[in-house]
C-alpha cells in the first residue's frame, strides 16, 4: 500500500511521471474517517474494490489522522483505533493507494468544486467515486452524494453511494461499538466490528517481574483509546501476521503497583519466545476472564496466573 501524507504532497503527487497513462496511474477513491473499520465500513471497501476493477483505477482511501469534529465542532469523540492501526486495517481490506491528511483548515474550506478538481481530478486521476450514504464533504458540509453525482457527471467520473449497514434493524455505527467496549461487551462489539475489539501499540520495557514468577510478558504501550474495562483477559497477539494465544492483564497491577497508578496493558503470549521490544504488537480482547484484584503476594498470583492461562488455552482452542 502506498501512504501519501498530508495534503502539500498530495497536490504535488504526479501519477502520471510514475506511471504513465496505464491503469495504475487512475484511482477509485472513497472518502471518510473509517473509525474502526467496523462492518459498515468493510462494506463500503469490498464495493470499492468491485468498483476499482470495474472502472479499471487502485482502490483508493482519503482519510484523516484527526476526526473532523474536533475542527468543525472543537470537541471530538474517542478514536476506536489509532491512525497506525487504521493504516494497518485498510491495508489488509484491500486498499491499494491510502491518502492522510490532517483535517485542518485547509482542507475544511476546500468547497466540493475545488475538492473534485484539485484532489478527485488532478491529484488523483479519478475515475470513481464511492460515498457512504451519509456523506457530507467539503466546506460548510455541502458536499452531499447528489453534489458529487453533479461534479462527477461534469468531470467524467463515476459516482456510487453505499447503503448503510444494519445489525439487528439499527445502522452500525462508531457510538454503538464504543459503547459496547467501554461497557465490556465484547460480543456485541464484535457483532459490530466483525473481529473482536483490540488495542494496538508499541511494546516497551516494564521491571520484568512477569519473568521472574515464570509468565514474561510483553508490555504494551496502547495507541488505542477505546479499551475495555479493567481485568484479565484470553487474547490473541497478531506477531508478523500470526495469531498467537495469550493472556492480558489490563489495569493497574494492584499487587505490585501503587494505588492510583496509569492504566497499563501485560501481555503474556502462549509458547512464544521471541523477543518484541519496541516492535508493535496488535491484541485482540477474546473473553473477560475475571477481574482485575490484589494477591496477598507474587505466589498467589502466579498459581492464579496458571488457572488463567489453562483457561485462556482451552477457550481459544475451543
Amino acid at each position: 500500500m502506498r501512504l501519501i501524507e498530508g495534503l502539500d504532497a498530495l497536490l504535488g503527487l504526479d501519477l502520471v511521471a510514475v506511471y504513465g497513462d496505464s491503469m495504475p496511474s487512475h484511482s477509485v477513491v472513497s472518502v471518510g474517517v473509517f473509525d474502526g473499520i467496523h462492518l459498515g465500513h468493510q462494506r463500503l471497501l469490498h464495493q470499492l474494490l468491485e468498483m476499482s476493477s470495474a472502472l479499471q483505477g487502485v482502490p483508493t482511501v482519503v482519510t484523516f489522522a484527526n476526526h473532523p469534529d474536533q475542527v468543525l465542532r472543537g470537541e471530538a469523540p474517542p478514536l476506536l483505533v489509532s491512525v497506525p492501526h487504521r493504516l494497518r486495517l485498510l491495508r489488509r481490506a484491500g486498499v491499494e493507494r491510502l491518502v492522510l491528511l490532517a483535517f485542518d483548515p485547509r482542507v475544511r474550506d476546500l468547497t466540493p468544486r475545488e475538492f473534485t478538481e484539485r484532489i478527485l481530478v488532478h491529484s488523483l486521476r479519478t475515475r470513481g467515486l464511492l460515498l457512504g450514504y451519509d456523506s457530507s464533504l467539503g466546506k460548510d458540509r455541502t458536499g452531499t452524494p447528489a453534489r458529487f453525482l453533479e461534479l462527477g457527471a461534469e468531470f467524467k467520473f463515476e459516482v456510487r453511494t453505499g447503503p448503510t449497514f444494519e445489525v439487528d434493524g439499527e445502522p452500525v455505527s462508531s457510538t454503538l461499538i464504543r459503547n459496547a467496549i467501554a461497557s465490556g461487551d465484547l460480543a456485541l462489539a464484535h457483532r459490530y466490528l466483525g473481529r473482536f475489539p483490540g488495542a494496538f501499540g508499541t511494546v516497551v520495557r516494564g521491571d520484568g517481574r512477569g519473568k521472574t514468577i515464570g509468565f514474561p510478558t510483553a508490555n504494551v504501550a496502547p495507541q488505542t483509546a477505546v479499551l475495555p474495562p479493567s481485568g484479565v483477559y484470553a487474547v490473541e497477539a497478531i506477531v508478523d501476521g500470526k495469531a498467537w494465544p495469550g493472556v492480558a492483564n489490563l489495569g493497574a497491577r494492584p499487587t505490585f503497583a501503587a494505588a492510583g497508578s496509569p492504566q497499563t496493558l501485560e501481555v503474556h503470549i502462549l509458547d512464544f519466545a521471541d523477543d518484541l521490544y519496541g516492535r508493535e504488537l496488535e491484541i485482540t480482547f477474546r473473553r473477560l476472564l475475571r477481574p482485575e484484584r490484589r494477591f496477598a503476594d507474587a505466589a498467589a498470583l502466579r498459581e492464579q496466573i496458571g488457572r488463567d492461562v489453562a483457561q485462556a488455552r482451552a477457550l481459544l482452542r475451543a
